[in-house]
């Protein structure tokens, strides 16, 4: 006998469609972790990444002197003016603001990617899988963010709004599979030297 009982509430459908695709993502999360094709290329860039002559640079990149990673903290900059952006599209006679905080989105991209490929340098294999694919994802936003800016500086706006929601989607994407290595891969600060 079945001891589950029908969940008949309003929220049972959406609730279960939620499970559903988290389950999902976290099934092709797992795959990632144990697709070894990219492993020859990743050890290559973290060789070359780690092997960049930054001193005491790379410590501070890698949050050392704050006890956690820098990266987290830096990437609020870009994804805090880009969803501003988004925000502030829907409002009639913004378009200076947005425009600029386009921009400024993507002048924030560059200390957190140095940050975060210091991080990335030194993860084990199942992570640093993943946080390529991040890395991917952040490429695609910028690529996105910068058409946007390019759009919104020529007059047209209705084109950069379309290009900020790709780089938007591009952006969520990214803060998942961040999170994913973060919290469920358990990233955490680096140990002090």
């Amino acid at each position: 006998m079945n001891s589950r009982t029908l969940d008949t509430s309003p929220t049972a459908g959406p609730t279960a469609a939620l499970d559903t695709a988290s389950a999902c993502w976290l099934k092709t999360l797992d795959r990632l972790e144990r697709t070894t094709m990219a492993d020859p290329a990743i050890r290559a860039l973290q060789r070359g990444i780690r092997s960049l002559p930054l001193g005491g640079m790379r410590d501070l990149l890698r949050g050392r002197p704050l006890g956690h990673p820098v990266h987290p903290v830096l990437v609020q900059v870009p994804i805090g003016c880009w969803l501003s952006a988004s925000v502030l599209d829907c409002v009639p006679g913004t378009h200076h603001a947005t425009t600029t905080l386009t921009a400024v989105g993507l002048a924030g991209v560059a200390p957190a990617a140095v940050a975060g490929w210091a991080d990335w340098a030194d993860l084990p294999p199942e992570q640093a899988r993943v946080g390529l694919v991040h890395a991917a994802s952040n490429v695609f936003a910028v690529a996105c963010y910068a058409a946007s800016l390019t759009a919104r500086l020529r007059g047209r706006s209705a084109r950069g709004r379309l290009w900020a929601l790709s780089g938007m989607a591009a952006v969520a994407v990214s803060g998942a599979l961040g999170g994913h290595v973060a919290y469920r891969q358990a990233v955490g600060a680096h140990a002090s030297a």
